[in-house]
């Protein structure tokens, strides 16, 4: 195989992994939300609920973060009430709280609403390191 070969497999290989990641935060909930952080080596889920002002604030941008970080983070979103054993099991007591994963692992939690700029700083160590 020639070098321009190599390349263009590469790019295809890029290209199909891409096509894979998702174009809309993920919906998560009690019965999948281990199939969901452990699908992505980065994953970010938003617990939110729909009475809460700053998570519906915080909505917006999550729907921006999936479309700047596509191919690098993926994003859940798992309401609160609807899902209460993960939120009891993560002890979430303030929302918006985002729950972020690197290779499956619980690696930080993000509380409050955070502008899109703040996250993406967060999570700029965790892209680079893979």
């Amino acid at each position: 195989m020639d070098e321009l070969e190599a390349i263009r497999e590469r790019k295809l290989k890029e290209l199909m992994n891409e096509a894979e990641w998702p174009t809309a935060p993920i919906k998560t909930t009690d019965a999948n939300f281990l199939d969901v952080v452990n699908k992505y080596d980065v994953v970010v889920i938003d617990c939110w609920a729909p009475w809460c002002k700053p998570c519906r604030a915080m909505g917006p941008i999550i729907d921006e973060l999936v479309e700047t970080l596509k191919g690098k983070v993926a994003f859940g979103k798992l309401d609160t009430d609807q899902n209460q054993r993960t939120a009891m099991r993560f002890e979430i007591e303030s929302i918006p709280t985002l729950l972020v994963y690197k290779s499956g692992k619980l690696v930080n939690r993000l509380i409050g609403l955070r502008p899109k700029e703040e996250i993406i700083a967060y999570l700029r160590p965790l892209i680079d390191k893979n």
